[in-house]
């Protein structure tokens, strides 16, 4: 793999950061990843600009996308596959060892990464936490990612590859790493951001692109929605086969619509604006 630390490149092997850096120390930090084919990023403008209010969300300095762009394009242009991944990362930087920031200046990090495609269905489960939708972090893609760790790690215990949360209130929230779609008698639901989930980028592009209502709902939705998807951006939109010990039939019609819609588009454009 390859990667680019503050204006460095170089195999990931040889790439360092700080051990007072406050990315690692406590999480304080921001971070996108986006799918890679032969090379090229999927919707790296639409990234961009959400690690930007992100990063502002957390009160970090507004990073430089240009130089974050030029960057990528070296790690792509070094080492890129057929299907990968790059995975942008800024923190506030070196600090003290507690919440304080330093002064030292942000770090910025690229990483080229294989992937491999996800299996054509999956299996989620109902995390036994919530998320808060009231935290400084909601609606923030921030590095401080060992809730969902914890949850998503849960969820591997019983096969699923995803863990789905309900917020505080009980309402459908997101996935630790996607976003959740139901079915309704042909009609297609997701969360509202107000219910503390991320506004994944292919959640809103098939938002854009398909006929979906953002709607609050309850966790018991997920017992009795017709079709279930998730989508993320290596994921795309991936019908859900089971969810806890329910079985659905996948893909269903209306999920099998929306995936067409958004391979074909996505096909036409590899960043959307």
């Amino acid at each position: 793999m390859w990667c680019w630390i503050n204006g460095k490149a170089s195999p990931v092997s040889e790439g360092a950061v700080s051990v007072i850096d406050h990315g690692f120390t406590v999480g304080d930090g921001v971070f996108e990843t986006l799918k890679t084919v032969d090379g090229t990023p999927f919707a790296l403008s639409r990234h961009l600009h959400r690690l930007s209010r992100s990063a502002v969300g957390l009160g970090l300095p507004v990073p430089d996308l240009d130089l974050i762009r030029a960057a990528a394009a070296e790690v792509l242009a070094a080492q890129s596959y057929p299907f990968g991944a790059l995975r942008i990362t800024y923190t506030s930087g070196p600090g003290p060892l507690g919440s304080s920031r330093g002064d030292e200046g942000a770090t910025v990090a690229v990483v080229s990464m294989p992937a491999t495609p996800w299996p054509p269905t999956t299996r989620i489960a109902s995390s036994r936490w919530p998320r808060n939708e009231r935290s400084p972090l909601a609606g923030l893609k921030t590095t401080s990612y060992a809730e969902n760790a914890v949850c998503l790690a849960d969820a591997r215990t019983v096969g699923a590859s995803e863990a789905v949360l309900a917020n505080l209130a009980g309402n459908l929230c997101e996935g630790t790493g996607s976003n959740i779609f139901v079915v309704i008698d042909g009609k297609t639901y997701t969360p509202p951001v107000a219910d503390g989930c991320l506004a994944g980028i292919t959640r809103d592009l098939v938002l854009e692109w398909c006929d979906v209502e953002e709607r609050s709902m309850p966790m018991s939705v997920l017992q009795t929605a017709d079709e279930l998807f998730i989508t993320s951006s290596t994921r795309d939109v991936h019908p859900v086969d089971r969810v806890d010990d329910r079985h659905l039939d996948a893909p269903g019609p209306v999920t099998a619509a929306i995936a067409r819609v958004f391979a074909l588009n996505s096909a036409k454009d590899p960043d959307p604006a």
